[in-house]
């Protein structure tokens, strides 16, 4: 791969995620300051989220790989998804910011997808190149997590302010990326396709059925965190919540490297239960955490998303092309992002809503009680997959 073309795909991809981490991470913070949000209309916002990754690879399988050039329609939903950013500053009202959330997640979430295949088209071994590729997107994450800590705009309208006019540049940068033609009315359009239906075979497969229900149920406990640990860590009294919580982006690069080596050492199954049990772990330190004599337990509970994320998520996705197979694996994936990132967070963030407002007295929010609850589901998804996984042959890493 030429420098020039490194550097082209380095600065795509830090964008694309310097975009997400900017205004994603503090959202819940800024409808509760700015909107007065319920716990509820929180969580209804991060499900948009989900409602466009169930989507998205209709567009994406059905539209864009069929009649356009991936650069283009990429830059085309980065400069209308900055200016729906910037239109977010302007709303006041729930209802039509949960509205513009929706559109604007329609817009983005395929522009993951297409500056994957636009980085893919250029690679001659993706298997070796695509990770040092991959790695500015937590790069850009982590980026826009320290200067929204550093400019002290966490609980302004400025963090989305920023996303729109990092959006608005990969919009026009996108212009200039190597170009990657459509595939073209040849290329498989069935819907069945698009959310990976072949995979369904795997179900006959009794471990892996198992494992894919715990991959839903623990999507619960995840959208408690992201719809509200900076709205916790705020209100706990932690100073600059968003700057410290790239922490978490930072385990979870260092923890990624670890992976491979213990999915062989210790088998998938261990290497799951970690991830769920490290889930228990980090909601019960935010349980007890405070800005004071406890103010290690929220750095813990922050830390700790490299081992829930990794363990769990990375492995899962290990575990499914390894059950998969080369004929199938691009569809298996595909599936499990769907269910997980689709169905399993459009029901957790939903729920977690529900359970936030549940424990708001007087409008004042009940942290320890709300921590709790995805700490009981963690812990139920581990009594279940503890009594019911069990996978007769160890797979192991390539």
């Amino acid at each position: 791969m030429k420098p020039i073309v490194f550097t082209k795909l380095s600065v795509m991809m830090l964008l694309e995620y310097f975009i997400w981490g900017a205004w994603y991470v503090t959202m819940g913070t800024y409808m509760s300051e700015f909107l007065n949000s319920s716990g509820v209309q929180i969580g209804a916002a991060y499900s948009a989220l989900a409602i466009a990754t169930m989507i998205s690879p209709f567009f994406v399988g059905m539209v864009a790989d069929r009649y356009f050039a991936a650069q283009r329609i990429m830059g085309v939903l980065h400069l209308v998804g900055a200016v729906l950013l910037y239109l977010a500053t302007q709303i006041t009202g729930n209802t039509a910011f949960y509205w513009l959330i929706v559109f604007y997640s329609l817009l983005y979430m395929p522009t993951i997808a297409l500056s994957n295949s636009i980085a893919f088209q250029q690679m001659t071994d993706p298997g070796k190149q695509f990770p040092w590729i991959r790695v500015f997107g937590t790069i850009g994450w982590i980026v826009a997590g320290f200067m929204i800590g550093k400019l002290g705009i966490e609980k302004t309208a400025h963090t989305w302010e920023m996303a729109a006019g990092a959006s608005a540049l990969l919009g026009l940068i996108s212009f200039i990326l190597p170009h990657t033609p459509p595939k073209g009315k040849t290329a498989e359009t069935k819907a069945s396709s698009a959310i990976g239906t072949e995979a369904f075979v795997l179900f006959k497969d009794k471990p892996y059925m198992i494992f894919f229900i715990a991959a839903i149920l623990v999507c619960i406990p995840l959208s408690f965190y992201y719809g509200f640990a900076n709205l916790f860590l705020n209100e706990a009294g932690m100073e600059n919540a968003a700057g410290k919580m790239i922490l978490g982006q930072a385990s979870e690069a260092i923890f990624i490297l670890a992976i491979p080596f213990l999915f062989n050492q210790i088998g998938v199954k261990k290497m799951l239960l970690l991830g769920m049990t490290a889930w228990i772990l980090r909601y019960v330190c935010f349980a007890f955490g405070n800005a004071d004599a406890n103010l290690w337990m929220l750095y813990a509970g922050i830390i700790l998303h490299g081992i829930c994320y990794d363990f769990f998520f990375v492995t899962g996705y290990m575990y499914t092309e390894k059950k998969a197979g080369e004929k199938i694996k691009n569809a298996a994936q595909g599936l499990f992002t769907f269910a997980t990132y689709g169905v399993g967070m459009f029901i957790g963030t939903w729920f977690s809503g529900f359970a936030t407002d549940y424990y708001t007295v007087d409008g004042v929010h009940q942290w320890k009680e709300i921590w709790f609850v995805p700490a009981y589901i963690a812990v139920g998804v581990v009594l279940y997959f503890i009594f019911f996984f069990k996978e007769k042959k160890e797979i192991q890493a390539a």
